[in-house]
């Protein structure tokens, strides 16, 4: 792709330039654009006009970052973004999430230094108890208080959010390509085969794959696909009807969601992690899938996955209830369907527009408010 030229006057690469109302980009700083956000990134350039800091660093998404993400864009160490940010002319606006171990307080000094506005994009639902942020959590707040916006996922993130003293909340709610994710799995038909729930994601302690093992031996008839994982991962022997299939790409993890019967995101809080989201639901769900999600899954208490209407929710942690989920699908094949139909309906709203629309309406409340 042609470069374009930064605030600064530097070489960018990516995507064509596209200035706000005022003429002047938003400085958007996070560390990855993981391939499934790429089209979120576009719908708000194609609104606001934006200029990504990516900061790289570790990923939440087992897809990691692309290297493009097709809008324009630098790669920046996290002890620059406050020079960066401070280049007050150049910027209608600064949003920030809250990833990285400098990079909020950077884009946030930044800001407030080139006296431009600043937009907190908040993915925190509770608070982080690791010593690090609860030495962390005064400045936190400050931030959460002091942004002239915050974008949050949902109600669960805007929730935390006020208890930080955010005054001006705005929602952007998560999505993924629904074109692609609703979309049959090429050559799929239907076919005779048994009860099939499939895991997809990282082993990692806030994933609760250890919850799920416990529990499907009392499943009874069926099988498990972990997608993600190996074998070696889960440091357990074989479980029967459970086969590890590996890391996967986005079109072989759409074939895995067609050819199964509920998606398993079984995920716990942690000290230092509780799941956002976890957009996987929103993918099974185009697919017309049933989720069973745990309580500590942002996707569940943000209110896209709901208990006996498009999914079924369990206490975190529990591997019985989890087990009486799965067997109560596996044993009722009406009332997957009955889920599976409203989950297809009820994600549907969730848009790459909609999640622009929810950030373009955050900065244009900044803007104003500064």
């Amino acid at each position: 792709m042609a470069a374009v030229r930064g605030g600064d006057g530097r070489r960018l690469r990516g995507g064509t330039a596209v200035s706000g109302r005022d003429g002047a980009p938003v400085l958007f700083v996070t560390n990855h654009v993981p391939p499934d956000r790429t089209g979120a990134f576009a719908a708000l350039h194609e609104r606001v006009g934006i200029e990504l800091a990516l900061f790289g660093g570790r990923s939440h998404h087992a897809t990691g970052g692309v290297e493009d993400p097709g809008v324009p864009h630098r790669h920046v160490a996290q002890r620059d973004i406050a020079a960066l940010a401070a280049r007050g002319g150049p910027w209608r606006a600064v949003v920030c999430g809250t990833a990285g171990r400098i990079a909020l307080p950077a884009a946030y000094a930044g800001a407030r230094r080139g006296r431009t506005p600043f937009v907190l994009w908040s993915a925190l639902w509770a608070p982080v108890r690791t010593p690090a942020h609860r030495l962390a959590a005064p400045l936190l707040r400050r931030i959460h208080a002091d942004a002239d916006a915050v974008v949050v996922y949902g109600p669960h993130v805007a929730a935390h959010a006020r208890r930080q003293g955010a005054r001006c909340i705005h929602t952007a709610p998560q999505a993924v390509d629904a074109a692609f994710w609703g979309a049959p799995a090429p050559g799929a038909a239907p076919t005779a085969r048994p009860f099939t729930a499939v895991f997809v994601g990282r082993h990692a302690p806030g994933k609760g794959l250890d919850v799920l093992l416990d529990a499907w031996p009392g499943v009874g008839d069926g099988r498990l696909s972990l997608v993600g994982v190996t074998e070696r991962d889960t440091g357990r022997p074989r479980v029967p009807g459970v086969t590890a299939h590996g890391p996967a790409t986005p079109e072989e993890v759409r074939n895995f969601l067609a050819d199964s019967d509920v998606l398993v995101v079984p995920s716990v809080a942690t000290p230092a992690f509780r799941e956002p989201w976890g957009l996987v639901a929103n993918e099974a769900m185009h697919q017309g899938l049933p989720v069973i999600a745990t309580d500590a899954v942002g996707a569940a208490a943000g209110g896209l996955v709901r208990d006996g209407r498009n999914g079924l929710v369990v206490p975190a942690g529990d591997a019985t209830a989890l087990r009486d989920a799965l067997v109560a699908l596996r044993e009722d094949p009406a009332l997957r369907a009955r889920l599976g139909a409203a989950a297809r309906r009820d994600v549907a709203p969730y848009t790459f527009a909609a999640w622009a629309e929810g950030l373009r309406q955050g900065i244009d409340a900044a803007v104003a408010r500064a």
